[in-house]
């Protein structure tokens, strides 16, 4: 939660929208305790107009979980609210009811750092409505960003082509939580390290970093400057070379990297930070070689983002590494993944039978799929996704042809390819499932899925869509719901 003196971990439970708390007591107040539901968090589009998106926020689902309570102060403050037209907002035994309150649902996602496509459940939640309602907006907190900004890192890695990428973007991400976050889902989706010490401390990230222009402004001049630094960090020394000249600041670095060679040290590497990075990056990469000093890597950044990296290795440009920080943090051009988190099944009791239910909509492309969701991904011979498949067992014909997850007319055969699930149980019935995953793990899983899915499907101008489905019968049930919900069976 939030890194201030005023927040402890049990804030999660008020780390929500109002009208979470508002439905809970009306659940509570209508003697809905012992309905369960079934929810699915699932986004609609592809973010950054690509191909696929990368899971991420998974691995601190059952933390949420068992750290989701209500304490006296939570409880107070609520108990101070005042409803718009007078009166308090909350009743006296809702609050007693949050008193003691622990959340009983069961989890289960795509594991953290696999791909995932729209429609599909990236979550599925169940349990006592009222549990699933509270958890809405706390989960889509968790999952949402760190999802895009997994997916944007894993694009700006790929541009990259092997050289690595470090996170720079705390100072330009969204508040200390934010910095967090973006560190931890960069890594998953493949930045090699961060500029951020506490996520360093927190999730054993690699840290990386030397010295700004500031650095430089305080010296006499470059030189005595990039002398001073190689003599305070001679095993860490990159030295910035655009305070105010770059033609003068990589003679200058030259003439400290061969002084660092008398001595028995090494010059790591230059950044350039400002300017044209291919013409100065050649420039740089030159007087090194005509040094004798090929070792010296050159590292780039300046709101670079997968774009500008594809365009700077089109150019020839002999760059070894890359700094990203506004472009990612942020998740230029996308702010938002846009995920939602739908009702799909409802059940009077935890011994009942569940019926599937779907929302509607004007608009057919907002309609959601029903049924308790489960994901079937289908790989070739040579592991390569090819399609994933939407089930509910209770409704599963054991076929392997599926309806298109938004058109009804189109269809795809799976025939002749092998399955396997896709979604992993976190939590059952309010506890955590096992010991949980480290974050190496998810990130290898990350570069090894990205590995084996089609370039088609990865490349950034175009991409391929990569088919989803639902499972026959499910569709069928969906068509069925439909129906009846036009014909007004619920609504009357």
């Amino acid at each position: 939660m939030a890194l201030t003196d005023t927040t402890t971990p049990h804030d999660v439970a008020l780390n929500t929208d109002l009208y979470e708390l508002t439905m809970a007591q009306g659940f509570w107040e209508s003697g809905m305790l012992d309905v369960h539901g079934c929810f699915t968090v699932f986004f609609r589009d592809n973010p950054f107009g690509g191909g696929y998106a990368v899971a991420c926020g998974m691995g601190q689902i059952a933390d949420l979980v068992r750290n989701f309570v209500f304490d006296e102060a939570s409880i107070a403050y609520l108990a101070s609210l005042e409803a718009p037209s007078g009166g308090p907002l909350f009743k006296r035994g809702f609050l007693d009811y949050l008193r003691d309150f622990h959340l009983r649902v069961s989890v289960w996602s795509v594991a953290e750092g696999e791909l995932a496509f729209p429609r599909e459940p990236l979550v599925r939640v169940e349990g006592p409505i009222i549990d699933c309602q509270l958890l809405e907006t706390a989960l889509l907190n968790l999952v949402n960003f760190q999802t895009l900004v997994a997916t944007k890192a894993s694009r700006v890695v790929y541009a990259a082509e092997g050289h690595p990428v470090s996170d720079f973007g705390l100072r330009r991400a969204q508040g200390p939580d934010g910095g967090l976050a973006v560190a931890r889902a960069s890594y998953v989706g493949g930045a090699s390290s961060t500029s951020n010490v506490l996520a360093g401390k927190v999730y054993g990230i690699p840290v990386f970093g030397t010295h700004a222009h500031s650095w430089v402004m305080a010296f006499p001049t470059e030189l005595d400057a990039f002398r001073a630094f190689a003599a305070s960090s001679p095993k860490n020394c990159v030295l910035l070379l655009d305070t105010y000249d770059v033609h003068q600041g990589i003679k200058n670095a030259v003439v400290v990297a061969r002084e660092m060679e008398e001595a028995g040290e090494h010059l790591a590497a230059v950044r350039i930070d400002s300017g044209d990075l291919a013409k100065l990056s050649k420039e740089t990469r030159r007087a090194f070689d005509e040094a004798g000093l090929p070792s010296v890597k050159i590292s780039a950044s300046n709101d670079l983002d997968e774009y500008t990296i594809q365009s700077l290795f089109a150019q020839g440009a002999p760059i070894d590494s890359f700094g990203v920080g506004t472009k990612l943090a942020t998740c230029d051009p996308q702010p938002s993944l846009g995920g939602v988190y739908k009702l799909s099944a409802t059940r009077p009791a935890a011994s009942a039978a569940w019926e599937p239910v779907m929302k509607l909509s004007e608009m057919s492309y907002k309609r959601t799929i029903p049924g308790i969701q489960h994901v079937r991904r289908y790989v070739d011979a040579s592991g390569c996704p090819v399609g994933d498949m939407i089930v509910d067992d209770a409704y599963d014909m054991g076929g392997t042809l599926m309806v298109d997850a938004v058109d009804d007319l189109a269809s795809f055969d799976l025939a002749g390819y092998e399955a396997h699930e896709l979604l992993v149980e976190l939590v059952r019935e309010g506890r955590a499932v096992g010991e949980g995953e480290g974050i190496e793990a998810a990130r290898t899983r990350c570069r090894d899925a990205l590995m084996h899915l089609d370039p088609a499907v990865r490349r950034f101008l175009n991409p391929q869509i990569y088919p989803v489905g639902i499972e026959e019968g499910l569709a069928r049930v969906r068509r069925e719901l439909a129906l009846r919900e036009h014909s007004g069976s619920r609504r009357g």
